[in-house]
């Protein structure tokens, strides 16, 4: 009760106050709040430690001549200033409300505070449970309608400075009744104060928050905690998720390993575990040609255990391609028969066509045997009998009449 007591004056002077700038309503002096203060909760004593109280008026007041003969002949400023009367406590009020003024929110805090501990006082269980003596019921009726009656002149004196005394609902957080600012979030009601990050116990405001399993997260807080994170960066993603091999990135993250440049329309192309664009999977991991070494993207041949793009399948020194699709191999590359033989030595040296058959080796080369005749006389040298002079064959008969005769 003394707390009552206490925040009833302070009230009161803090009223007295508001009036200051207004001729018609002079601020009271300390005393003049005593009669008002006892009117409220109890009537003022006679005499408090051997000495006369001030008289009392009915309605609150008193008479201006006793009050100046209460300050000029029994209080004087030393007995004031000493702890030896029974106005120690009161004069001390004054003077400290005096010194700070109350504003409508550490009032509106207060209240909410008295409230809360008046509903455990007027609450039938917790009255049941910390009694251990039945309470008379005339006695607690009693005690009921004076702290109804506190109570009312608190809020009235708290709506004329312009504090509303309402309820506006329980806080979820300290079970408290809220008067001021209320917040509501997740279907309950809180203080300010109370509304606050889970994980770093910061008080959201009106920044805006996460909730998961109930609970509420600061923006920062639940990204950190609960976002998925980056396969690149390894940083929480925030706002466009992108996922692929299996795993999350930021969208400007998802790019080539190879050439660095995010991945398009086309798409990517995996290769144990990495993505690479389309050019350079096919430039590192496409089968080569076997012509231009190039990579192979769409038709190809296979010959020769090797694969050729098809305008690339020609013969080696012609470039010919083979249109009957026959095709001779020297060193695993492709020659049509011309070229083949002639790589390989089996061009008549003659009619330079290639020997199938039946030849005739001499002078280092090859012939058909109808084509390995005398140089002079173009006779055949059936018998394998002749002679050379410059690389050419000739028979018996026109080398000695060529070059012996002379």
């Amino acid at each position: 009760m003394d707390e009552l007591d206490i925040l009833l004056a302070e009230l009161e002077q803090t009223s007295a106050t508001d009036r200051g700038g207004n001729p018609d309503h002079p601020a009271p002096s300390e005393y003049d709040l005593l009669p008002e203060f006892a009117s409220r909760n109890s009537p003022l004593p006679s005499s408090v430690n051997g000495k006369a109280l001030p008289p009392q008026v009915p309605g609150g007041g008193s008479e201006a001549s006793a009050t100046k003969s209460v300050q000029s002949k029994d209080f004087t400023d030393d007995e004031l200033n000493s702890n030896d009367h029974g106005y120690s406590m009161i004069q001390e009020i004054s003077r400290d409300t005096m010194g700070t003024m109350l504003s409508p929110t550490s009032a509106a805090k207060q209240l909410e505070d008295i409230m809360t501990n008046l509903a455990g006082l007027l609450s039938p269980t917790e009255s049941t449970k910390t009694s251990l003596d039945p309470v008379p019921e005339k006695a607690s009726k009693g005690t009921e309608s004076s702290l109804d009656g506190m109570l009312g002149t608190l809020e009235s004196d708290l709506q004329r400075l312009g504090v509303s005394t309402d309820a506006k609902g329980v806080c979820s957080s300290c079970n408290k009744c809220i008067v001021g600012t209320i917040v509501t979030a997740m279907g309950l009601t809180w203080h300010p104060e109370h509304f606050i990050c889970a994980h770093c116990k910061e008080e959201i405001g009106s920044k805006g928050f996460c909730e998961r399993d109930g609970r509420a997260y600061c923006h920062e807080d639940y990204h950190n905690l609960f976002s998925p994170r980056c396969a690149y960066c390894r940083g929480p993603i925030r706002d466009k998720v992108l996922t692929a091999l299996d795993k999350t990135w930021h969208p400007e993250h998802f790019f080539c390993v190879q050439c660095g440049d995010v991945f398009g329309n086309e798409g990517y192309h995996e290769k144990n575990g990495k993505a690479y664009c389309r050019k350079d999977y096919f430039n590192m991991f496409a089968p080569k040609c076997g012509s231009c070494d190039r990579p192979v993207l769409d038709n190809y041949l296979s010959a020769l255990n090797n694969v050729w793009h098809p305008e690339c399948f020609v013969c080696r020194d012609c470039l010919t391609p083979f249109l009957s699709g026959s095709f001779f191999e020297v060193g695993g590359m492709p020659y049509c028969e011309l070229h083949y033989h002639q790589r390989q030595g089996s061009l008549c040296n003659g009619c330079q066509k290639p020997i199938n058959g039946r030849c005739i080796a001499a002078m280092g080369t090859r012939f058909h045997p109808e084509h390995f005749v005398c140089a002079f006389c173009l006779k055949q040298l059936s018998q394998g009998v002749f002679k050379e002079n410059k690389d050419k064959p000739y028979c018996n008969a026109c080398y000695n009449k060529l070059f012996l005769l002379q």
